[in-house]
């Protein structure tokens, strides 16, 4: 049997809507990951973005299991010597959380021009509104 590669064009692309509300914040990004990927459709290209589009809303509203809220710390480097800065989780619950999502998805994510590239594809929001509506998003059951 011969092993068939897929083409740009055979791509199809669906937009997705899902809601963080009440959600563990591991299980909820690798699910998202999985369908940022392409990895739900059978003919799964590992080398394509053939992934579809995913919307979050109510991402202040994630979850995180056990003492994350506060020990869980998120390290940055601004480029200069002595010049890392760690943020926790509950200070970036405050700030920005969209960040934590999107931080959770893109570690899940393959590492390269690929995985920035699929990034693109994630669109998070803290509250339930969102301006995708002209793509109809599907709602996605996690």
């Amino acid at each position: 049997m011969k092993t068939l590669s897929i083409k740009k064009s055979e791509i199809d692309k669906h937009w997705w809507i899902a809601d963080a509300d009440g959600q563990v914040l591991g299980r909820f990004a690798s699910r998202v990951a999985q369908i940022l990927r392409g990895k739900h459709k059978v003919n799964y290209t590992p080398h394509m973005d053939m992934g579809d589009f995913v919307v979050i809303i109510n991402a202040d509203k994630i979850q995180v299991t056990g003492n994350k809220e506060k020990d869980k710390k998120y390290f940055r480097h601004t480029g200069y010597p002595g010049g890392g800065k760690e943020t926790f989780l509950a200070d970036l619950r405050r700030s920005k959380p969209e960040r934590i999502i999107q931080n959770a998805v893109k570690g899940m994510l393959p590492h390269n021009r690929l995985g920035r590239s699929i990034l693109t594809h994630l669109k998070v929001y803290t509250g339930s509104e969102h301006p995708h509506s002209a793509q109809q998003p599907k709602i996605l059951e996690l």
